[in-house]
């Protein structure tokens, strides 16, 4: 028995509880993964769509690990760890004389880059991968054009005509387990082009097994692959798309594309620290 001390953040209503399991911070040894399915529950728990573990790293000023509301590990997750990244920006500011800036951390996915500035936080995602476009999958009985890219995490991109009155939960599980994606499934975004650099989504979020009031990596995944598809989207001056999520609040997501390759991917939005407490009996 024992006590484990807690944080509460959110990115876009995107919302994380976060344990410092690094020696300083005091907690003891928990399973994470039980940890996760218990308390992200939003009727007996504290409530989130995940959790974030931060822990010592030999290679950058942390690690962090994210569980998914069912249990699982997850390899990424670009809200997550721009709330991470604000923590930790705070934490590592308190006794110092002025507030850091910069910092890195170590992920599944590779050691993520990020930039504070008061509750803006930028974070430098790892390249995206597996790039795939406009291919048929069935789903609800229809044939339905798919795109496919990995930005840390698995991510189809569905482009619609009507984002509001998509059935994201019906649809987005049944592309989430559909076979062309097996065995880990995907995450699956819905993207509505709203104007000159400017979109829309709706994100499934695999894990989560529910429709998110945003997500980081579908953010990324869903302004990239927009881009690619609508034949330059972006423009090169300014560089980057705006891209309204559920919550009504929007993310800036920011890359170059160099050929066939897809560099230099940077996340942009607000992030809040909510609250902090203590569970105690754990």
């Amino acid at each position: 028995m024992g006590k484990i001390l807690f944080y509460k953040l959110q990115a876009l209503g995107n919302d994380f509880i976060l344990l410092d399991q690094r020696p300083k911070a005091g907690n003891k040894k928990i399973n994470y993964s039980v940890f996760a399915k218990k308390y992200c529950d939003r009727r007996f728990g504290i409530g989130a769509d995940g959790l974030l573990v931060v822990e010592p790293s030999r290679k950058a000023d942390f690690r962090m690990r994210i569980f998914n509301a069912d249990g699982s590990e997850a390899e990424m997750c670009g809200n997550g760890a721009r709330c991470a990244a604000l923590y930790s920006a705070r934490r590592k500011a308190q006794g110092a004389k002025r507030k850091s800036k910069r910092l890195k951390f170590e992920t599944i996915a590779g050691i993520i880059e990020a930039e504070v500035k008061n509750d803006t936080v930028k974070i430098k995602m790892t390249d995206p991968a597996e790039i795939r476009l406009d291919f048929p999958i069935d789903a609800r009985g229809r044939k339905i054009r798919a795109n496919f890219i990995n930005t840390g995490v698995p991510h189809a991109v569905v482009f619609v005509e009507g984002l509001n009155g998509i059935d994201v939960e019906t649809i987005g599980r049944e592309i989430r387990n559909h076979p062309f994606f097996a065995p880990k499934g995907t995450n699956v975004n819905f993207v509505e082009i709203s104007g000159d650099q400017k979109i829309v989504l709706r994100t499934y979020e695999r894990g989560v097994e529910a429709e998110t009031l945003a997500c980081g990596t579908g953010t990324v995944a869903s302004s990239i692959i927009s881009d690619i598809s609508v034949n330059g989207l972006v423009s090169r001056k300014s560089n980057f798309i705006e891209a309204k999520t559920k919550s009504g609040e929007a993310l800036k997501v920011h890359f170059d594309i160099e050929g066939k390759m897809v560099k230099n991917v940077w996340l942009e939005g607000k992030s809040q620290l909510v609250f902090e407490g203590t569970i105690k009996n754990v």
